[in-house]
């Protein structure tokens, strides 16, 4: 591969991706493709923290690589694979895990929350998931990581795990910087205007999914929470609803927000709420058409996956024998 510096990012299978997994990554994710190395997995691993059904987990594996290559993300100019196919992850994880600190995962409010979302299942491994983020990162020499606010903290775990290791070993892993893209749209729910649009919120107005049908992208958008004031302005602080809205419209259409509000000047929340609906359907007409098409070549979707692996098979496993020689482990003859 070049000497162009390298982009590792993933997403947990968990079923259709949002309209702001779309906005605010993969749109992003496609736009760095021609500019650096990029590595894309599918963390299927970190899912694993909790219970899935074994059928749907697979199914919502290949779900996902086709979502990131409907999405825009060209499987010839990216190594695109499922983390479990690569056994280096789980190995690395665990040198790491003894290079990392309880106190330190304990602070992890991503822990915290999920442990209250889940008290019935509050296993080592959600416990431990930072460690094996940090091992997916230091893999693969990343030098950015494309980061939204939640996963912040994780990042400097993985910079402090490298520079501890780089402390006690030498010239190891390369410690990753954080890449903030220069125009990243923050989507947030349509009914809590001032939390993040989530797949797992319980109530299923609160966020459009990648495969929605149109008629539910409308009825959505239709049901998306505003103020009684009335007028298309952006104002996050006292207007969130219609400032989420105008983010959602100016995202897919490119118009600027000044644009948009002489646009709607003396129109009614109604007859916005429909044309954000309608663009948002037109935006997702190619990604939806480009899925189907994917879902329906199974046996293209699983020779991506396996010739990614072996590529990123081969860059892991150029760290993974460093590591082990550097900490004393005896090489395979």
């Amino acid at each position: 591969m070049s000497e162009r510096k390298r982009i590792f990012s993933g997403m947990q299978p968990t079923g259709a991706l949002t309209l702001g997994n779309y906005l605010g990554a993969l749109k992003n994710w496609a736009q760095l493709q021609d500019e650096y190395d990029s590595i894309f997995c599918v963390v299927d691993l970190h899912a694993l923290t909790i219970r899935r059904e074994p059928a749907r987990l697979r199914a919502d594996s290949l779900s996902l690589l086709a979502q990131y290559i409907a999405c825009g993300i060209d499987p010839e100019k990216n190594i695109l694979f499922l983390q479990s196919h690569v056994s280096a992850h789980a190995e690395l994880s665990w040198i790491l895990n003894c290079y990392t600190y309880m106190g330190e995962l304990g602070r992890m409010t991503q822990f915290k929350e999920k442990s209250a979302r889940h008290q019935d299942n509050i296993n080592a491994g959600l416990f431990t998931y930072p460690v094996l983020m940090a091992a997916d990162i230091l893999l693969y020499q990343t030098d950015l990581v494309p980061v939204g606010g939640d996963q912040k903290q994780h990042l400097e775990l993985a910079r402090d795990i490298a520079e501890r290791f780089n402390g006690i070993y030498g010239d190891v892993f390369k410690v990753p910087e954080p890449y903030i893209p220069k125009v990243g749209a923050r989507i947030m729910s349509l009914q809590e205007p001032t939390s993040k649009m989530s797949k797992s919120d319980e109530n299923e107005n609160a966020y459009i999914t990648l495969l929605d049908p149109p008629d539910a992208v409308i009825r959505k958008f239709k049901r998306a929470v505003t103020d009684s004031e009335a007028s298309v302005r952006f104002d996050q602080e006292n207007k969130p609803g219609i400032s989420n809205l105008m983010t959602i419209y100016s995202s897919v259409t490119g118009k600027t927000y000044d644009e948009i509000e002489r646009e709607f000047e003396g129109k009614g929340y109604g007859d916005f709420k429909l044309a954000v609906g309608e663009a948002v359907v037109e935006a997702l007409k190619p990604v939806q058409g480009r899925y189907n098409e994917l879902m329906s070549s199974r046996d293209y979707l699983t020779e991506i996956a396996r010739k990614g692996a072996e590529t990123a098979e081969y860059l892991a496993n150029k760290t993974l024998r460093k590591v082990y020689k550097k900490i004393g482990l005896v090489p395979r003859p």
